[in-house]
């Protein structure tokens, strides 16, 4: 597994509740040269005003922006999905946002995401799923999986809402079970 044949070319990112925590604990600590983006989908209510993008860009000198419709996906930058919206590759550089209906009692959902990541970027993937109180993104990470993608789950004994991280450690096969301190080295030695 050598990251010279295989390497990284996109990181996404699923959480739920209690991820935000960690999420913010991971962006202080990340090279600020990484060599691929970094793209985070959390659920949040469907209208809520978009600050978590200014939220994030407190913690790091990368840029943190949030997904528009056909935005172009850059090196060493942290996109958020937008509420209410599912987010597709349509190629590894560009992103579309769609309205269709909810996943897993989500929009944006983790699965859909995953899905099109693996699609699109297969073995060049790494998959993270953190805390969460339903299932979504264990789909996605069997998806990853299947496309020769890397997994990586919290380990849910230190998510605050073990659900989501615990389904997937039963019914994925993981690379690596993460702790939230070490998020931040993992992906920095990529």
């Amino acid at each position: 597994m050598s990251s010279e044949i295989n390497p990284t070319e996109l990181i996404v990112i699923g959480g739920s509740a209690g991820s935000l925590q960690v999420i913010m604990e991971l962006i202080k600590n990340l090279n600020e040269n990484l060599k691929f983006p970094i793209l985070i989908v959390v659920h949040r209510k469907a209208y809520s005003t978009s600050i978590l993008p200014t939220l994030l860009q407190q913690f790091t000198k990368m840029k943190v922006e949030e997904i528009e419709d056909k935005t172009e996906i850059l090196s060493n930058r942290i996109y958020i999905v937008p509420a209410d919206y599912h987010l597709l590759f349509e190629s590894k550089n560009t992103v579309s946002l769609d309205g269709s209906e909810k996943m897993n009692y989500s929009r944006p959902s983790i699965d859909v995401t995953f899905k099109s990541a693996a699609e699109m970027f297969g073995e060049s993937l790494v998959g993270v799923l953190l805390s969460g109180a339903n299932a979504d993104g264990v789909e996605g990470l069997q998806y990853i999986k299947k496309n020769n993608g890397k997994v990586w789950i919290q380990d849910p004994e230190t998510a605050e809402v073990d659900y989501m991280p615990r389904r997937a450690t039963e019914e994925v096969d993981f690379d690596l079970l993460i702790l939230p301190k070490k998020l931040a080295d993992c992906i920095n030695q990529l």
